[in-house]
C-alpha cells in the first residue's frame, strides 16, 4: 500500500471514529472512482477493501456493504483472477461483515459469481464457499450454509455434518436420517463420495455417542464395517447406498429401492429426484423421459417438415448445469 493511500485510509479511519460515517463513505466512493477511471485498479481495490472494512466493523452495514460491492465491481472490470491474495481481500471483508446484515448474501453471490467467471470452478471457488458455508452456519442460516458447504472444500463436510447433527437435535429422534441425508445426498450429487461419506460417518458417529442414544449393532465383514439402527431403517439405507456407489454395483442399489420403498414412501417423494439422478449418474440407470404424447407426435411432424431434414440432437439431462467442483 502507498504512503498516498495509507494517508486517505487514515484519514477516513478518523472521520468513522468521529462519527461522520456518510462523510467518509462518500469520499471513499468518490476517491476509489477517480482511481478506477484512471485505471488504477490496485489502488481503487485497497481504498475500497480497507474502508468497506472500517465502515462494517463500525457496524454500518450498508455503506460498508456498498463499498464491498463496489470493490467486486472493480474486480471484474479489472478481470482480476482468484488468487490467494485476491481471496484474502474479499474474505477479510465478508468477515466484517455484521450479523444478519441484509447486503451480505448479495456480496457472498457476487463473490461467488466473480470467482466463477474469472476462476476454473465453474460453480465458484471453493474456498470462498467453504468459509461463507461456515459464517452462516455460525449465524444461525442453515439454508445458505448448506448451499455453500456443499461447494466448498475438503474441511466442509466437518462443519456441515456438525450443523445438521445440531438442527437434528431440535427435532423428534426418528428424523436423523432426514438431516444427515441433507448433506449425503447433496455430496453424491456433486460426484463427492468422499464428503459424502465423511459427512455420514461423522453425523452417525455422535448419533451413536449421544445419550439416550439409538440401538446400534455392529456388523462387520471383510470388506467393511457397518453399523445398524435397527429403529432407523433409512439410515441403514443411505449407509448402504454409500457402499453401493463405492462399489458400483447396480443390482446393490436396485435391491435397496425395493427393500427400503415401504420406509422411502414415507417420506413422501422428498427424495426420489435425488436417488433417480444418483442411479443415472453411478450406475447408469437411465431416468425415464417425461413426455407428453401429444407434443412428441407433433414435434414428429414439425420436424419432418424441415427443408434441412437434419434432427436436433437431444441435449443431454443437465447440460446447462454447472459441472461439479475439483474438490478433492
Amino acid at each position: 500500500m502507498s504512503s498516498k493511500i495509507e494517508k486517505t485510509i487514515a484519514r477516513q479511519q478518523e472521520k468513522v471514529k468521529e462519527g461522520q460515517f456518510y462523510e467518509a463513505h462518500q469520499q471513499l466512493r468518490v476517491i476509489a472512482s477517480r482511481y478506477t477511471k484512471s485505471s488504477q485498479h490496485d489502488s481503487a481495490i485497497e481504498i475500497l477493501s480497507s474502508g468497506a472494512q472500517l465502515l462494517l466493523k463500525a457496524g454500518q452495514g450498508g455503506s460498508g456493504g456498498d463499498l464491498a460491492m463496489y470493490m467486486l465491481d472493480v474486480y471484474n472490470k479489472a478481470e482480476v483472477k482468484p488468487d490467494a491474495a485476491s481471496k484474502a481481500r474479499i474474505l477479510s471483508v465478508l468477515r466484517a461483515f455484521p450479523k444478519n446484515e441484509p447486503t451480505k448474501k448479495k456480496f457472498v453471490n457476487e463473490m461467488i459469481a466473480w470467482s466463477a467467471r474469472l476462476g476454473e470452478y465453474p460453480a465458484g471457488d471453493p474456498e470462498l464457499h467453504h468459509v461463507a458455508g461456515v459464517l452462516y452456519a455460525d449465524e444461525d442460516e442453515p439454508y445458505d450454509a448448506e448451499r455453500h458447504l456443499i461447494l466448498g472444500t475438503k474441511d466442509s463436510p466437518e462443519y456441515l455434518a456438525r450443523m445438521e447433527y445440531d438442527w437434528y437435535t431440535e427435532d423428534e429422534s426418528q428424523t436423523a436420517p432426514v438431516y444427515v441425508s441433507r448433506a449425503v445426498l447433496p455430496y453424491l450429487l456433486t460426484g463427492n463420495l468422499r464428503a459424502a461419506n465423511k459427512a455420514f460417518l461423522l453425523f452417525t458417529s455422535r448419533l451413536s455417542s449421544s445419550t439416550p442414544g439409538p440401538v446400534v449393532q455392529e456388523v462387520s465383514s471383510s470388506s467393511s464395517d457397518l453399523r445398524v439402527y435397527p429403529t432407523l431403517p433409512l439410515l441403514n439405507f443411505l449407509g448402504l447406498l454409500l457402499l453401493a456407489v463405492q462399489r458400483g454395483e447396480a443390482s446393490l442399489f436396485r435391491m435397496l429401492k425395493t427393500h427400503y420403498a415401504a420406509h422411502l414412501k414415507e417420506l413422501g417423494g422428498a427424495w426420489d429426484e435425488a436417488l433417480a439422478q444418483i442411479g443415472e449418474m453411478y450406475f447408469g440407470i437411465k431416468i425415464p423421459s417425461q413426455s407428453n404424447p401429444l407434443f412428441d407426435m407433433m414435434g414428429n411432424m414439425l420436424m419432418g417438415g424441415m427443408k434441412s431434414g437434419k434432427k436436433d440432437k437431444a441435449k443431454p439431462r443437465g447440460a446447462n448445469s454447472p459441472a461439479p467442483p475439483a474438490l478433492d
